[in-house]
């Protein structure tokens, strides 16, 4: 399927083909040549293969038992695989057991899928091993429209005892008799009037050497009036179809096993016929010695009842013991089930097609909703479970606010509100993803971020840290309405443990509880312009890695008393792009590799871990994006 795939785009092909649609060669030509290039083969190995398949796809197709009827050995076969609607083959027959297989088509390129599709019969039919090898490929000068004529010389290697005891049962022991000696009796005088003879074979025409026509079937004379002249050319009223060659005795003789289709010239038809499709007839050509004549014994080439109606004829006009009566009625029964079966199978591609376009929707609905809750919690409510919630022992939150945002909504349009708070949100949702924090919710101007949640990581800290130093550089960018100059942010981050859970059942939302959550929105409100304010807890978090931290000292925090907090100023194991995650994140030589995110791909980093155990921590059902890379 891979391979399919890779060739398929290479080829710059569809993905699937119909049964009954007919396609240019131009398509499998260049498949054949980007599998050569794929598989590093020539061009001879893939279309002999491609014969084999053939083979197999027609007897699975229902076509087993008709192809193995063609013929008692691999002679007749081919020679009867002429009466098939396929290229033009003939054989000659040479008296050391080989034979020269003559193909003919107007399909260049192709003939190396006739030994595939004959060596394939050969074993499958005939239990033998054969070997092909061109012996001679020009162009074939006596034929009309066919370009390439190749001869095959084939040698039978292989004949296995099973095949030749077949071939003895059909030689040998007719009830009890040897008709091996088998003579046949013929009468001393044809019993049979013209009159009887025209009747009964009502489409037969008998011609000489110079093609003039000495007689003809009676319905055949009523469908062209023409034939009823004395020392008329059979050429004048007709032109041979198939096998596509010039219409002399010598052409045809050449072709004399093959099945003749012959049609009439439009020209030469009566005017009051000439809106009618030309009558086309399907027969064998017999040479008769002894007269010196071609005796063409055919019936009228009708595929359906609409064919018959068309060409203003009735089944009677067709002599009751000629097949063709009923040819027509199970074809016609065949061609509405080939026809349902094409609708079946376009169906099957449109549905296909559907589906693709079905996971595909589903896909951005799945992107959407994983957008708004973890992937782990997204997938228990679209089961339809109950969400539990979950206590998270460490975490690290942080909380930013937009300075004078009050006065800002009160002295500018909406519209401009949300194009600004737009410009900053679309930066700062980008730095969760470099620096792998979760997102809980804005509220406003207000927004809020985690690290450790839903995910346990010892990191949390750290990563928080440095998502509050990109929301600092990315502010830089947001132009405030009023001033026109860079907005101003409050960040304040506080560690602690949470309760975390869905919430609700018309939009849910994963939501963070505890006193944590309180303090670290407190570390915001009672923060400064452009600064990152630091609760003791992250100090402790942050104090022995790579980040600068000031002490802001004692200050008066509301529903939490007197605390000593600190200001985060930078981090200097990376650099600011760094931190903005346009460029590889990696450490310095010399320097505390811990404090450092590593690139994972485009726009995603993952923090070390101190130690291989702090991932076997890590819950299974909350492994849902995480990508690790041990510490070393």
């Amino acid at each position: 399927e891979e391979a399919w795939v890779k060739l398929r785009d290479e080829a710059g092909v569809q993905d699937t083909f119909l049964t009954h649609e007919v396609y240019e060669d131009e398509i499998t030509l260049h498949l054949v040549a980007e599998a050569c290039k794929l598989l590093g083969v020539k061009p001879e190995v893939v279309l002999r293969q491609f014969g084999e398949y053939f083979f197999e796809f027609c007897k699975r197709s229902g076509y087993h038992h008709m192809l193995r009827t063609l013929g008692g050995n691999l002679s007749e076969f081919t020679e009867n695989l002429d009466e098939m609607n396929a290229p033009s083959f003939r054989v000659e027959r040479n008296p050391d057991g080989t034979m020269l297989l003559h193909y003919y088509s107007d399909r260049r390129g192709l003939c190396h899928i006739v030994p595939g599709i004959i060596g394939a019969v050969a074993k499958d039919f005939f239990n033998s091993e054969i070997t092909m090898e061109i012996v001679n490929q020009l162009e074939e000068l006596e034929r009309t429209g066919k370009k390439e004529h190749v001869v095959f010389l084939v040698n039978i290697c292989i004949f296995t005892f099973v095949c030749i005891n077949k071939y003895l049962q059909h030689l040998f022991c007719y009830t009890g008799k040897s008709l091996k000696n088998f003579e046949p009796v013929y009468p001393m005088k044809l019993k049979i009037d013209l009159q009887t003879f025209c009747h009964a074979f009502p489409f037969h025409v008998v011609f000489d050497e110079q093609l003039v026509v000495h007689q003809a079937g009676v319905n055949l004379q009523r469908t062209v009036p023409g034939l009823q002249i004395v020392n008329i050319h059979l050429d004048e009223y007709f032109s041979i179809v198939h096998p596509e060659v010039t219409f002399t005795i010598s052409s045809i003789r050449k072709f004399i096993n093959s099945h003749f289709v012959m049609q009439t010239r439009r020209e030469m038809m009566p005017e009051a016929w000439k809106g009618r499709p030309m009558l086309q007839l399907r027969g064998q050509m017999i040479w008769m010695p002894s007269l010196r004549c071609m005796l063409y014994q055919a019936s009228p080439l009708l595929r359906s009842l609409q064919e018959l109606e068309e060409m203003h004829m009735h089944i009677s006009d067709i002599a009751p013991h000629d097949v063709t009566r009923d040819l027509i009625l199970l074809n016609h029964q065949r061609l509405a089930e080939m026809e349902l079966s094409s609708q079946l199978e376009r169906k099957k591609e449109e549905l296909r097609i559907l589906s693709q376009h079905l996971e595909e929707e589903k896909r951005k609905t799945e992107n959407l909703l994983y957008a708004m809750l973890p992937k782990h919690v997204a997938n228990q409510l679209k089961e339809g479970k109950k969400v539990d919630a979950g206590e998270f022992k460490e975490c690290t939150i942080l909380f930013s606010d937009v300075v004078t945002f009050t006065n800002i909504c009160a002295m500018c349009e909406p519209i401009q509100i949300v194009h600004m708070l737009n410009s900053m949100y679309l930066q700062f949702d980008r730095l969760t993803t470099v620096h792998n924090v979760y997102k809980v919710e804005t509220i406003g101007d207000a927004y809020m971020v985690v690290g450790g949640v839903p995910i346990p990581v010892s990191s949390h800290a750290e990563r928080v840290a440095n998502f509050a130093l990109g929301m600092i550089i990315a502010a830089k960018e947001v132009i405030n309405p009023i001033t026109g100059g860079p907005i101003q942010i409050r960040v304040g981050l506080h560690s602690g443990p949470v309760l975390a859970g869905v919430v609700g059942e018309k939009m849910p939302r994963y939501c963070l509880f505890g006193d944590t959550v309180n303090t670290a929105s407190r570390m915001e409100s009672h923060g400064l312009p452009n600064k990152i304010h630091l609760s003791p807890t992250v100090y402790q978090a942050l104090k022995n890695k790579c980040f600068v931290i000031q002490k802001r000292g004692e200050i008066e925090v509301k529903g939490k008393g007197s605390m000593t907090t600190y200001f985060l100023e930078r981090n200097t194991g990376v650099s600011e792009q760094q931190i903005m995650g346009l460029c590889d994140l990696e450490a310095t030589d010399g320097e505390d590799s811990r404090c450092t995110p590593k690139k994972i791909s485009a726009n995603y980093t993952q923090w070390d871990f101190h130690s291989q155990d702090e991932w076997s921590s890590v819950p299974v059902e909350l492994m849902w994006q995480q990508v690790v890379i041990p510490y070393k």
